[in-house]
């Protein structure tokens, strides 16, 4: 009987008796961290080194894609976390750039003005539904409000009849193909296709004056890094927890007691909005506001850039909005019809071979080098649990052991 027990006790406190500790990691190297160090680093670059080293030029060029990544973040929220794939977020983009272009032409045109182009194209008589636009609190609130609402109004009449995937990319591409069209229909008031531009003033500030337009390049960037902020906050809450749940298992999710179609809807709000800031934004940067800024293609546009990122990051939109803008704006330059091409093929490859995009590199090379380092290692001798193994596989080792010493007993 004690030899026996001698035996067990040899066999256990001989092979593994307590599993080891499990390593303990960094605070830097945890994901949230390196998310906030992310953010932090994208900070000094848009604050600091950004304004330091460009031109005027350059860096209004930079806030215009600024204001367009603002359209990629709601986008990797939707579809990135989400799973709707949106291909209609032109519309929203175009409803605030326009409710912005309104306000500053009726600014321009001075109190109880009417707008040039009114005089050229229509009557000489401002429209009822405009009047409202002449005040910047009203124009601020509609520029985010509206687009929620119609998103959430669409959502509520989409996602209640389950209808998803390819069907509705396809209905909100012809959202986006409906709205352009609208445009260019209503030349009276809006511009047609040539627009709303020729901007003189932005709440009050002078837009030919160098100094606003880089004010304006820091309200952009204030703007996204709060965006950045305010998603990151969302993912890591329990609604975050629950999008991601709907979009891999839906029918878990409605089991359970939760409406997906509610879940669905918030994101989907929460993009319209981002877009509509985005717009807003970009028609003072830029100076115009056009149909072509809010069709079918900027709409495509602005998910090719989310693609090519990474939609199932943080900041994987933002700098793929970005980076493809920044090219599409080099190679237009010097090869005026071959951009069109190079996005479909880059498209093309990263969805073949990077489905989560850009951003998934870095994972992919860690993968690797694991994968090198295992083969370059050599199994140890006995019992014992590798060194470098993780602590699940120490435990289950040190478990395996004390069986088998049970068994002999």
């Amino acid at each position: 009987m004690s030899a026996a027990t001698g035996t067990a006790t040899g066999a256990t406190t001989g092979t593994d008796a307590t599993p080891p500790a499990p390593a303990t990691t960094a605070w830097w190297r945890g994901p949230a961290a390196r998310v906030w160090i992310g953010v932090a680093v994208a900070a000094v670059v848009l604050f600091g080194l950004a304004p330091a080293v460009l031109s005027d030029f350059r860096l209004n060029l930079l806030a215009k894609f600024l204001c367009l990544a603002m359209v990629a973040i709601g986008i990797g929220l939707a579809w990135g976390r989400g799973g709707m794939l949106v291909l209609g977020q032109g519309v929203f983009f175009g409803i605030g750039g326009y409710l912005m272009a309104m306000h500053m032409k009726l600014s321009d045109a001075g109190p109880g003005g009417v707008p040039d182009f009114m005089l050229l194209y229509g009557d000489g008589v401002v429209p009822g539904w405009w009047e409202p636009f002449r005040s910047p609190v009203v124009t601020v609130l509609a520029i985010i409000v509206l687009p929620a609402g119609i998103a959430a109004l669409l959502g509520l009449a989409v996602f209640r009849r389950r209808v998803r995937g390819a069907y509705f990319a396809i209905l909100s591409q012809a959202l986006a193909a409906a709205f352009a069209i609208l445009l260019v229909g209503q030349q009276k008031v809006t511009g047609g296709t040539n627009g709303l531009n020729g901007f003189r003033s932005f709440f009050g500030y002078d837009l030919a004056d160098p100094v606003n337009k880089r004010m304006l390049y820091f309200i952009a960037a204030g703007v996204l890094i709060a965006m950045v902020v305010a998603v990151r906050l969302l993912m890591a809450s329990r609604y975050g927890e629950l999008l991601v749940a709907v979009r891999d298992q839906e029918n878990r999710v409605r089991f359970l007691g939760y409406d997906p179609a509610n879940v669905k809807v918030v994101a989907y709000a929460v993009a319209a909005a981002f877009a509509g800031i985005g717009g807003a934004l970009f028609a003072p940067v830029v100076g115009i506001i056009s149909p072509a800024d809010v069709g079918v293609i900027p709409s495509i546009g602005f998910l090719v850039g989310v693609a090519i990122g990474g939609r199932a990051t943080l900041l994987g939109p933002v700098l793929g909005a970005i980076a493809v803008s920044w090219a599409e704006t080099g190679l237009s330059e010097q090869f005026p019809s071959f951009w069109t091409y190079f996005q479909g093929a880059l498209f093309i490859v990263v969805v073949a071979f990077l489905p989560q995009g850009l951003a998934s590199l870095g994972g992919l090379w860690k993968r690797w080098r694991s994968r090198s380092g295992d083969q370059g290692t050599s199994p140890s001798s006995g019992s014992d649990a590798p060194d470098d193994a993780a602590p699940d596989d120490a435990a289950q080792t040190a478990a395996d052991a004390a069986r088998t010493a049970g068994r002999n007993a």
